[in-house]
């Protein structure tokens, strides 16, 4: 049998995936396209993790004068014979990747742009010897890589000039226009916004871009890939050989995300097609342009798990990542009417929302419409169809996606409600004092302005244990009582019980889900039947625990009733 081909996780490098025998999504037919479909400068906009990355470590490999032609041997591209006798190998190309342009000072941050373009034109370093050079241009390429105390030393002037001035050099060289691919182009100005020098970030980010693809005679066409399409006013101005292809463009709409056809393959080729409607369920839901297409990183991550282990059960390879600060944000701004906004998307519902294409990180937090739109362009919703001009019907795309909100509005709930120490010590209070009517007000209070992560799919069990581990999450606020869920104890399993600090007082809870509010009371009595039938309290009285209170309590949405009594 032979070998099966290692699984690319994490790896972006095109070069590196085709030549250590590791499995590859053909996507070559980028390369057709943006060839077919010309445009001087190319801004692809797609969430993070959909290959943007490697699509362009493929176009460097592809178009980049000495590179190894048998990289594509046997790919879509290929096949075109006439295209690749035209292009492959034909041109000087730059490439740089933004994603680690990063400081908590513009300086810091603009060092590390300096060194990025830097360490690219020393790859160049047969530049400052050639003949085909005069004195001045090998001067210039000498700014370009001038190492000072530590540091590329470009300074000012240097540094916007710096991608024209590589490019016209390489351009005078081979006698042949530059390419050039900008990977990432947005992730300074994110950091800049996050660390409070964006507006010194985008005047960089504007003289470099504006000099090296504006009105650059050395440049072939450039290709930019990014996660949001920043406003052309603020860093693109003037800069009218533009073409933006963001998520709603039907063209290149299956070259970046895998497709049905290439995720059944996929499993098949690792034997594991029976997976195909997990991976559905929990990776596939966007929609590019006319194509739906499945997360990538997330498919290469399953199934590489499961090939160490046949019965892993997927899971999201996004929550606990820096991106999902958007969720966090929206979350935390959210009125009454976006969360209950956000209780539907929840539930499986699409939402009506005008969106916005085209912003400035400095504009996201103005307005929640705007988050309702960063959160669509960076793939955390997706149309399910489009209304009409700018208006879409949105939703969550898939499973895991749905797992990164239900995780922020669990830190949300705990930081607005749980950590409200005055609320809780006197929720905690009326626990103790067997006042049922004060339970029922402030719980009540706490469900109608929570945000509900309830599927509307969900079994009954499914709800009852979401409203049980609401109430342990409110009851665990106090850090002096010894809660346990689910206790074994006389002859069954307790909901809640609690020791309190008194070693004479006791508390036990059940709690009961119903369909409809008329039948709130007769869950509660069902509850304190079942455990007194149970002897529930078997465990207290064997520590001693002789002074008792148990509580049924029951929920219908957003409405609960609690009833009390001493055992």
């Amino acid at each position: 049998m032979a070998k099966l081909l290692k699984l690319p996780v994490g790896i972006d490098s095109f070069e590196k995936i085709r030549k250590e025998a590791f499995y590859y999504v053909d996507k070559t037919k980028l390369i057709e396209q943006l060839l077919a479909q010309w445009g001087e400068v190319n801004l692809f906009t797609r969430p993070r993790r959909f290959g943007k990355t490697l699509n362009m470590s493929m176009l460097r490999s592809f178009f980049e004068i000495g590179t190894d032609s048998s990289l594509f041997e046997n790919l879509y591209i290929s096949h075109k014979k006439a295209l690749c006798e035209k292009y492959l190998g034909k041109f000087p190309v730059i490439f740089l990747s933004l994603k680690n342009v990063d400081g908590l000072t513009f300086e810091e941050a603009k060092e590390r742009f300096a060194e990025l373009i830097g360490m690219e034109a020393e790859r160049f370093s047969f530049l400052q010897e050639s003949d085909k050079l005069s004195e001045n241009e090998k001067k210039r390429y000498h700014a370009l890589t001038a190492w000072q105390e530590g540091h590329y030393s470009m300074e000012g002037n240097v540094l916007t000039s710096s991608l024209q001035i590589l490019s016209q050099l390489l351009s005078k060289y081979y006698g042949q226009k530059t390419i050039i691919l900008i990977d990432e182009y947005d992730v300074p100005l994110d950091k800049a916004f996050q660390h409070g020098y964006y507006r010194e970030m985008v005047s960089l980010i504007r003289g470099i871009f504006g000099q090296a693809l504006k009105t650059n005679d050395a440049l072939q066409f450039a290709v930019l890939t990014g996660c949001l399409r920043i406003s052309k006013e603020s860093i693109f101005t003037g800069l009218n050989n533009f073409k933006v292809l963001s998520i709603t463009d039907a063209r290149f709409d299956e070259q970046f995300g895998f497709t049905d056809t290439e995720v059944r393959k996929l499993l098949e080729y690792y034997h594991l097609t029976s997976h195909f409607m997990e991976t559905k369920e929990w990776y596939d839901g966007y929609h590019f342009g006319d194509a739906d297409v499945y997360s990538p990183w997330d498919v290469i991550n399953h199934v590489d798990r499961l090939l160490g282990d046949p019965d892993a059960e997927p899971q999201s390879y996004w929550i606990n990542t820096s991106g999902n600060e958007l969720v966090k944000r929206f979350v935390d701004k959210a009125d009454k009417t976006t969360r209950d906004e956000i209780e539907r998307l929840i539930a499986g519902e699409g939402i009506e929302k005008a969106v916005r294409l085209e912003l400035t990180y400095d504009e996201i937090d103005n307005d929640i419409g705007n988050l309702w739109s960063v959160l669509f362009t960076t793939g955390y919703l997706t149309q399910q169809e489009k209304i009409e001009r700018g208006v879409y019907k949105l939703i969550i795309p898939n499973k895991e996606v749905r797992d990164v909100f239900i995780y922020q509005i669990q830190e949300w709930f705990q930081k607005a409600v749980v950590k409200d120490a005055r609320k809780m010590s006197a929720f905690c209070e009326a626990f103790l004092c067997g006042n049922a009517e004060e339970i029922q007000k402030q719980l009540t209070l706490i469900l109608s302005n929570m945000i509900s992560i309830l599927d509307t799919k969900a079994r009954e069990g499914q709800k009852e244990n979401f409203y049980h581990g609401l109430l342990l999450g409110l009851l665990r606020s106090n850090p002096e009582w010894l809660i346990r869920s689910n206790m074994e104890s006389g002859d069954g399993f307790c909901d809640i019980l609690i020791e309190p600090e008194d070693p004479e007082a006791g508390i036990i809870i059940e709690v009961k889900y119903v369909s409809s509010f008329a039948a709130l009371g007769k869950a509660c009595a069902a509850a304190l039947e079942q455990i007194r039938e149970r002897r529930y309290d078997e465990y207290l009285r064997n520590e001693g625990r002789n002074d008792i209170l148990i509580y049924g309590i029951s929920f219908c949405r957003k409405r609960c009733q609690v009833v009390a009594e001493k055992l």
